[in-house]
């Protein structure tokens, strides 16, 4: 054996070892650039949806469908994003360097051609999605021209969202870290350049937020392939490598992540039927509700990065054969994210005015967010559970049942609710977010119950 293989072996491996000698310092180490990343992550939507809302609640609407149709054409590429995360991780677990790089590589692979699929459709049908989703005219002449800017940004989106997947699945957080955040401070500096014209360039309004996310996430890919060729992680990849497509390692990436995708497409599908519920609202409303999901994407994401900690401690341990380390690194983590979380959501129920007032200037849009923002901050704990269960689920490859339970949740306690509160009993926005929180205490229920039971230690793929 090289020395170099060696070395990669020894620096891959200390995530287990951590995880065996010092769970609780395996779970930080991890958690807490994720959590960081997550919440910086999360400015590239209020970055875009606080400097359009000085321009009018018809930009805040456009930004906000925009990107919630992105997000809808993005629902594959979780297939791909799960699935490498969890096959490098157990490569990883295992030792297995060159299972960890050939995963690497196809999952690359998929990527660009799905990036560039998602960028033509979107660059040619930038109406179909706002249509889709029940905008007005008016909000569709806004938003156009920012839709595509955003789909081509999404190409570069996904190559960063790959990368980050694989870098996780080796154990090593801090570079996606540092990365996204700089994606995230350069998408701020943009959209001041694009949208209102300075630097010498020509105010683009809406559009110009788009314009900055996709420069700002250019660059964010050319970094994180450098370092995905650079060696300095777990995983190596070379120009002189063999890029051809390689059906074994695909078909195992695909095994994990497709119920993954298909997860994803239940729940964006239900965002669709939610939002055109709420967009009945009328525009007005809508901004109220986008400038919410803006706000409580501060909360949201810190349980995301738990989760992501779960997905790889699992991962790396259940590949290791430690699974009573799997269980133990899991419950640690959902115990951070639930304090973390909770302390959030107290924040969020004292300062609900200044958050809003944050996003916007118009008196009506102001009144009608601060209830349900209030709300929602007590649904933050069940999230938590939510997340890091259904987490450490994917790192043990149980995905097929993340997958049903999440449909169950968002289609009945999430769209069932919402459609009897908002269209049958006329509650409003209030009633929308009311769904919401019913939904987040369903999915903690039901992967809670499938993590205490403990079938997913002994999945094979």
């Amino acid at each position: 054996m090289s020395k170099d293989v060696e070395k990669k072996k020894e620096r891959v491996s200390k995530l287990v070892e951590m995880s065996r000698d010092n769970l609780p310092k395996a779970v930080l180490f991890l958690a807490w650039p994720i959590v960081v990343e997550m919440l910086l992550q999360s400015t590239v939507g209020i970055a875009d949806t606080a400097m359009v809302g000085r321009l009018s609640p018809e930009a805040i609407a456009a930004v906000g469908l925009g990107n919630q149709f992105v997000m809808l054409l993005l629902t594959v590429f979780a297939a791909v994003r799960t699935g490498v995360t969890v096959l490098v991780a157990r490569s990883i677990g295992a030792g297995d360097i060159d299972g960890a790089n050939s995963a690497a590589r196809q999952a690359l692979l998929l990527t660009v051609i799905f990036g560039l699929t998602v960028s033509i459709f979107g660059i040619i049908f930038p109406d179909v999605g706002y249509r889709l989703l029940g905008a007005s005219d008016e909000v569709i002449a806004v938003g156009a021209d920012y839709l595509r800017w955003r789909v081509v940004a999404s190409l570069f989106a996904c190559i960063i969202m790959a990368i980050t997947g694989i870098l996780r699945g080796c154990g090593d957080t801090i570079t996606a870290m540092k990365v996204n955040v700089s994606v995230n401070l350069l998408n701020i500096f943009f959209n001041w350049v694009f949208i209102f014209g300075n630097l010498g360039m020509v105010a683009m309004g809406t559009a110009g937020a788009g314009a900055g996310t996709m420069f700002a996430r250019l660059v964010g890919a050319i970094i994180m392939l450098r370092v995905l060729f650079s060696g300095k992680v777990g995983v190596k990849l070379n120009l002189s490598d063999n890029f051809r497509f390689n059906m074994d390692t695909i078909r195992r990436i695909l095994k994990i992540g497709v119920p993954a995708g298909i997860e994803q497409v239940f729940m964006r599908g239900a965002q669709v039927f939610f939002t055109m519920i709420v967009t009945g609202l009328g525009t007005a409303t809508y901004a109220a509700h986008q400038i919410i999901l803006r706000a409580d994407s501060f909360a949201f994401m810190p349980g995301f990065g738990f989760a992501v900690a779960a997905t790889t401690l699992v991962g790396q341990n259940l590949g290791a054969k430690q699974p009573k380390e799997a269980e133990k690194a899991a419950r640690i983590t959902m115990y951070m994210a639930i304090v973390f979380m909770s302390i959030i959501g107290v924040l969020i129920f004292t300062f609900a005015r200044p958050i809003v007032v944050f996003f916007t200037n118009d008196p009506g849009v102001i009144e009608t967010a601060i209830p349900p923002l209030r709300m929602i901050a007590f649904a933050l704990p069940f999230m938590a559970v939510a997340r890091v269960t259904a987490g450490a689920l994917r790192g043990a490859g149980d995905t097929k049942f993340v997958m049903w339970g999440t449909a169950i949740s968002i289609w009945g306690a999430r769209l069932g609710t919402g459609y009897l509160l908002v269209t049958v009993f006329g509650w409003g926005l209030m009633g929308a977010w009311m769904a919401m929180f019913a939904d987040h205490i369903c999915r903690a229920s039901i992967f809670f119950i499938r993590f205490i039971g403990g079938k997913w230690k002994h999945i094979e793929f």
